[in-house]
């Protein structure tokens, strides 16, 4: 049973404890999240935005995802993997020492597997232009040598990522790609992978 504690406040479930919830309980709850699965896209832009931030490299991390992203575009990427190389990094938002296994999570219930796997990945594969230099092997990215998508991955990180540190690389503004991202998670294209 829904409760207006006050009647300003907004309706609230009944329970305290899940087990104990009504069908009307989580009939409010359902619209609740039908409403946040609307301010995704939102959500997506402003962690977008919050990464135009100076880290050391010759442009933001911001910047980085905007070349990135123009650089798929121009090279006839579908939409779809389009938005994926733009929001590739936002994991820095959340958790840096996994950005990529938390940008992948993220992107899943709106995204192909293949897009997915890509992004989860992506951070290994890009060690083999660097990890050389602190001592980790930059070929750990062969223990899946034999995936499907491994090439497609190390392709990711040749022609999107690490070539897009250029301060002078004439990068597409965030509100180009907005349009896209704003249908890529749209809310009729969510499915539930833990479901499956």
């Amino acid at each position: 049973m829904t409760t207006d504690r006050d009647p300003g406040q907004a309706p609230t479930v009944g329970f305290t404890a899940m087990a104990d919830g009504t069908a009307q309980d989580y009939e409010l709850l359902a619209r609740y999240e039908e409403a946040e699965l609307a301010r995704f896209p939102d959500r997506i832009l402003s962690w977008l935005r919050g990464m135009d931030d100076h880290s050391g490299y010759q442009v933001t991390r911001l910047e980085h995802s905007l070349q990135a992203a123009t650089r798929a575009h121009h090279a006839g990427a579908d939409e779809e993997t389009v938005v994926c190389v733009l929001v590739h990094d936002i994991g820095d938002m959340l958790a840096p020492a996994n950005h990529s296994e938390v940008a992948a999570a993220v992107v899943r219930p709106y995204v192909s597997e293949r897009n997915h796997w890509i992004l989860k990945h992506h951070g290994v594969f890009q060690g083999i232009y660097w990890f050389h230099h602190v001592g980790a092997d930059p070929h750990i990215r062969e223990r899946w040598a034999d995936h499907p998508w491994y090439r497609d991955c190390v392709d990711f990180c040749a022609d999107y990522d690490q070539n897009s540190f250029d301060p002078d690389y004439p990068t597409k503004p965030l509100e180009f790609f907005e349009p896209m991202v704003r249908r890529v998670f749209a809310p009729d294209r969510v499915s539930t992978p833990e479901l499956e």
